[in-house]
């Protein structure tokens, strides 16, 4: 059985993440866990206030969240109908990241799937703050599904990847489990100016090709030049329906995230966005 975990604000967005998980999932025993966290709501934004205050704030926002989460489930169970799907909601005394975190370690979650805020005339990127933090320190894969993408199978993936991380065969399998399960052509794309692989990287290529064997797996190699804009001409050329990257210490996409150039992927992928972790969990 599938674990996910769906964090919500209770915006069109985070109803819209919900969606697409049951889509995804629609065929398989799953668990869906829809969370709240609240701890802002009941600080606001001073937290200068009496102890019996907080403790009032704490149990009214408590009860509200309750109510809330089970409206919001109450709204999209059997859409579409699968009688093996559960159910569960959690109304969180946190900050999102921290309970986000929390939780996925508690639970052993598979995958937390969220949405993202889509352009606005402020700021144009796709992904808001929460959701580079989640990227960022969750020690899960996390599967961003921009504003207004509408639902369909992954029959293509694309996957940059230098072939220096050593991948964990949990996070590969959920990656192999979705492809093997859609007919899905895998695109393992290498930026590089060189010919030939080290034999570390020959090594987790041979990983890849052997936990990945339920899909159609390719190897492209592409000069080096602006990543970012690489990868979505590849998105577009392979007519991707998902982008998949690792998530590591002083990796490829760590580095978008820290140099801010992730806003150059963000501005433009109307496709979901897969973050797996190299992080230990």
């Amino acid at each position: 059985m599938k674990t996910i975990l769906i964090p919500t604000d209770f915006s069109t967005n985070a109803l819209h993440a919900l969606q697409y998980a049951q889509q995804l999932f629609k065929c398989e025993r799953a668990c869906f866990f829809v969370l709240h966290a609240y701890a802002d709501e009941v600080y606001g934004q001073y937290k200068t206030v009496e102890k019996e205050e907080i403790e009032k704030r704490k149990q009214a926002k408590k009860e509200e969240t309750e109510k809330k989460l089970d409206k919001l489930v109450d709204s999209v169970i059997g859409e579409p109908p699968n009688p093996l799907h559960n159910f569960e909601t959690v109304a969180c005394f946190d900050n999102l990241v921290d309970g986000v975190n929390d939780f996925v370690d508690e639970m052993n979650i598979d995958v937390v799937i969220m949405g993202t805020k889509g352009e606005t005339s402020n700021h144009k990127t796709t992904f808001g703050s929460y959701t580079i933090e989640i990227f960022k320190y969750v020690k899960c894969p996390v599967l961003a599904i921009p504003e207004g993408f509408e639902y369909r199978q992954p029959k293509a993936i694309l996957f940059p990847t230098d072939y220096l991380l050593p991948y964990k065969r949990r996070e590969l399998r959920l990656l192999g489990d979705l492809a093997g399960k859609f007919k899905s052509k895998i695109y393992c794309l290498y930026i590089t100016d060189f010919d030939e692989l080290s034999p570390r990287q020959e090594d987790n290529k041979l990983f890849l090709k052997e936990t990945l064997s339920k899909s159609y797996l390719y190897f492209e190699t592409t000069p080096v030049r602006n990543k970012a804009e690489v990868i979505m001409e590849h998105i577009e050329e392979k007519e991707a329906g998902m982008l998949v990257m690792m998530n590591s210490r002083h990796s490829f996409f760590e580095d978008l995230l820290y140099r801010s150039t992730v806003d150059l992927l963000g501005l433009k992928i109307k496709i979901p966005f897969m973050v797996m972790q190299n992080i230990k969990r």
